[in-house]
């Protein structure tokens, strides 16, 4: 697909042109390292959204996409990221609650950042407040039990669609909502403690850029045990049952690519993948966005 790819194009600068395959790239190369940590230790993890959509339609990357998910469990998200402090390459940093308390909760609970790279995301609504880089990233997506009984779902579902614009106010006052983002972090925790051992599993309650009354929510078979599937030809991790998963987590006409005025690049505002540019670009981002402490730091260097 090499050749269709590079049309697609995210930046051009100064007579330098960057391309969804020049991110693609790099994405790949993020990918294989997480799964070499992941299968070290043992941890199940998948490829997820359209990460997952472009492995079984695509067998790699839909050719316009600019991100990369994964999805797992929150208990293996915990192992996940004890190993990640011991095992991450050092040209690599994650960003996730747990570690940083100025991270945004309504967005997929880790990113795992490049470093020497600079990525500006299109919805500035949620830009990033953690002070240690805006590199190119991969989403981690926790996944969790959840009641078999759709009320009961409903109805623990509500205080996270309610407290979500609250702290997204909050988060673009320049306040950061620390005790509203533990409540709203600890009841998606006590929700799938709750329920474990159920048949039925789903993404995590804090994502709620989602319909409440059609939640992304699976069968525990459809998912597990993962399978191996055909990814830029490598071998990664995708649901057990890939067209169940995708008839939910995209639609039954998951195999139809959209038109071709619909393939466009949905992530990427401004992005910089050489080191010298990249800290530029940090710098401006961080004035921008009045994050000062690191913006100073950044220019004494």
């Amino acid at each position: 697909m090499g050749d269709k790819v590079e049309q697609y194009i995210l930046k051009e600068e100064n007579g330098n042109v960057i391309t969804v395959r020049d991110v693609q790239k790099i994405l790949l190369s993020m990918l294989i390292d997480i799964d070499k940590i992941c299968r070290k230790h043992d941890i199940p993890y998948f490829l997820t959204a359209g990460s997952c959509l472009g492995a079984v339609r695509h067998q790699g990357f839909i050719p316009w996409d600019d991100d990369l998910d994964i999805g797992m469990l929150y208990d293996d998200y915990l192992k996940f990221m004890k190993v990640l402090e011991t095992d991450l390459p050092e040209e690599y940093v994650f960003q996730c609650f747990d570690t940083h308390k100025e991270y945004n909760v309504t967005i997929p609970s880790m990113k795992i950042r490049k470093k020497g790279t600079f990525v500006e995301e299109r919805n500035v609504l949620l830009n990033n407040k953690c002070r240690d880089g805006n590199g190119l990233f991969i989403d981690v997506f926790v996944y969790d039990f959840v009641s078999e009984n759709k009320v009961i779902d409903f109805c623990n579902r509500v205080p996270e669609h309610l407290l979500m614009p609250v702290i997204c106010l909050f988060e673009n006052l320049q306040v950061n909502p620390i005790k509203l983002k533990s409540c709203y972090v600890d009841h998606a925790r006590h929700y799938g403690k709750k329920h474990r051992g159920s048949s039925m599993i789903g993404m995590d309650l804090t994502w709620t850029y989602r319909s409440i009354f059609k939640p992304f929510v699976y069968r525990y078979d459809t998912i597990y045990p993962v399978q191996n599937g055909n990814f830029e030809g490598h071998q990664f991790p995708i649901p057990h049952d890939p067209h169940t998963f995708l008839c939910t987590a995209i639609g039954p006409d998951y195999m139809t690519p959209p038109p071709k005025d619909k393939r466009i690049s949905k992530h990427i505002l401004d992005i910089a993948l050489d080191p010298v540019t990249a800290s530029l670009k940090e710098v401006a981002y961080l004035q921008k966005y009045h994050i000062k402490e690191k913006a100073e730091h950044l220019e004494e260097i």
